[in-house]
Formats: C-alpha cells, structure tokens, sequence
C-alpha cells in the first residue's frame, strides 16, 4: 500500500508516454481557450435568458388590467370578536360611552369634578 503514495519513487521508462514541452504547452493553451469560450459562450446564454424574461414580465405587466374590480361585494363591518371574551377567560365589558369633554370650570356632564 505504501507504493501506491510514495511520491519520491521516479515510474519506470515505459509507464508513462513521452510529452515534448512543445506539445504540452499546446494543450495547456488550448485547454485555457476552451475554458475562457466556454465561459464567454455561458455568459451570452444567461444575458439572453435574463432579456427574456425581463421582456415577458414587461409584456405582462402591460396587458395586466391596472385597478381590478373586487370580485366580491363589500360587507359591513362586523363587531371585532375578542377570542378571550369567547373563550371565557375575561368578561365581556361593555364598549366605551362618549362622554362631553370637560369645561372650563374643569366639571364634566354630570357635574363630578375631572381630575
């Protein structure tokens, strides 16, 4: 097992093929163009994608009706139900008189005194 990741053990002469450093230096460059077109290639497709759905949102957003009737008919406001008070665990009170508001001799409508 060791063999296989000792990495100062030179291969023997007929294991590897022989690469001229001309020859390898081309396919180092033509593995770089293949990558860069590659890339250039994606870059054009994800524009085009990106165009393409920005003009079908605009042509949506063109042939969409600006203010839509509701579809339903508008109903009066109901008393607002406090789950609690239905619950049982607080009291129903009573909503709140209006009262006149204080004079200028500070007495309200029934003659007490505001504090």
């Amino acid at each position: 097992m060791a063999q296989f990741f000792d990495m100062s053990r030179k291969p023997p002469v007929g294991e590897l093929p022989e690469i001229s450093p001309g020859s390898a230096q081309r396919a180092r460059t033509v593995q770089r163009l293949q990558i860069g077109v590659t890339g250039v290639v994606l870059m054009i497709v994800l524009v085009g994608l990106a165009s393409l759905v920005e003009n079908s949102a605009s042509q949506i957003d063109a042939t969409a009706v600006p203010e839509a009737a509701p579809t339903t008919e508008p109903t009066s406001t109901q008393q607002q139900n406090d789950p609690l008070v239905e619950a049982g665990v607080v009291p129903d009170l009573p909503a709140p008189q209006a009262t006149t508001p204080a004079g200028p001799s500070g007495q309200g409508e029934a003659g007490q005194v505001a504090n």
